[in-house]
């Protein structure tokens, strides 16, 4: 491959980014237990979210406001946000090869561009598998209100496929026996007895092997009685508590996640739809930024009072960003050189901003690009796993669960 002059200086930024005085920055001590993941789905503007540049032409009527991190701005539209922005630090430089919906949530997800060859696995999935953790008696992968491209276990296994919840904060429907306990036991002991037979023959106890269908059934039994299960609901909790988080399915969901970490949930994804603004743009993301803003900020601060936000690293993110051109109806189209990730907690320190945007939007390429697999090597790095390291898929094939490297300055 011929580099250009171009090409060059921007791969020995991106390199300088991953090195010390000492070589390369690799964090192998965890300093993040748990993930949580706001999916921005549809994909977010940066112009009227992280990366404002009111008063010119690409800005539109988009305000910006100071933050409680020095020299950072942020849409005006975030207001309680911006009062904990010091905790929060900002990506404004993300770049991605993929501009479609399910293939940027794919990349995003992944830190993989799509491969018709192979499923690759989603951060969470990778977290689950690598990380394990025998005391956690409810799903340890978990997505609140999925999109069609919730997380996924790729070639890791079903088994690592997040745990779909659709309407955050209730009972959850089909955990809860039906019958009396001597009931129950009875239906046991028939099962058993099925089981038994089944595994008569070696072919049998391959397929059992291989379809982990006991292991199944132990773990829903499991957690069917688990203790762990009340973190899913919301009816001991307060008023006020419930309310910072804004009366809304996302904002139930943000409370959710952080009552599942507490339980030591590995992962949680919750997914904010409706961010796909083609047209009428700036009125959409001021809807979306109503439910965004008071769940985000809520969730820092709950983070904070339980001491959890320094073992907790949180990502907010959509599949890729929006033109810094307006179009003829008002709107912002698919953009993937230079949109904006936020991320705070999980030894990620707050107030900083890796990268920029032109303001005039006419110089495509960012400063600092970012590829999304930098941001997954980072994310890996703060759980203390080597994220060059190779794992064999199904089909024989070594991959590394990250070919990026780690943005040292957010460290």
């Amino acid at each position: 491959m011929t580099l250009s002059r171009k090409n060059l200086l921007q791969s020995s930024i991106v390199a300088a980014s991953t090195l010390g005085e000492g070589g390369f920055a690799s964090n192998r001590e965890a300093q993040a237990k748990s993930l949580i993941v706001l999916w921005l789905s549809g994909a977010p503007s940066q112009l009227e979210t992280f990366d404002p540049h009111p008063g010119t032409l690409i800005g539109g009527d988009t305000k910006a406001i100071a933050t409680r991190a020095k020299g950072i701005a942020i849409a005006s539209e975030y207001p309680q946000l911006a009062e904990v922005m010091d905790q929060v630090s900002l990506i404004r430089s993300m770049v991605s090869n993929e501009g479609d919906h399910e293939r940027g949530s794919i990349t995003l997800k992944t830190g993989y561009r799509p491969d018709p060859t192979l499923q690759h696995p989603s951060i969470g999935a990778v977290l689950c598998h690598e990380l394990q953790d025998t005391t956690v008696e409810i799903p340890r992968h978990i997505s609140i209100l999925p999109d069609q491209f919730a997380a996924r276990g790729g070639f890791l296994g079903d088994q690592y496929d997040a745990f779909k919840i659709s309407d955050p904060g209730r009972y959850l429907p089909d955990v809860k026996v039906r019958v009396d306990e001597a009931r129950q036991q009875r239906r046991l002991n028939s099962l058993d007895l099925v089981e038994a037979q089944f595994m008569k023959g070696r072919s049998r106890q391959l397929d059992q092997e291989l379809t982990l269908h006991r292991h199944t059934i132990d773990q829903a039994l499991k957690m069917m009685s688990s203790e762990q299960l009340k973190a899913f609901e919301l009816e001991s909790v307060g008023a006020s508590e419930k309310m910072a988080y804004g009366d809304s399915p996302f904002g139930r969901g943000c409370l959710v996640a952080l009552r599942l970490i507490e339980t030591g949930v590995r992962c949680v994804e919750v997914n904010l739809s409706g961010w796909d603004t083609h047209a009428n743009n700036h009125e959409g993301h001021r809807t979306q930024a109503k439910l965004l803003d008071p769940a985000f900020a809520a969730l820092i601060r709950g983070l904070q009072q339980r001491d959890k936000l320094d073992s907790t690293l949180v990502v907010c993110m959509g599949e890729f960003g929006r033109t810094p051109k307006i179009n003829g109806v008002a709107g912002r189209d698919h953009w993937t050189r230079g949109f904006s990730v936020a991320l705070a907690g999980g030894g990620i320190v707050g107030g900083r901003v890796v990268g920029a945007t032109d303001p005039k939007g006419e110089v495509e390429e960012p400063d600092h690009p970012v590829p999304v697999k930098n941001l997954h090597a980072t994310i890996l790095n703060q759980f203390g796993i080597e994220y060059s390291k190779e794992v064999m898929t199904p089909i024989g094939r070594d991959m590394m669960l990250s070919e990026g490297r780690v943005l040292k300055e957010l460290l």
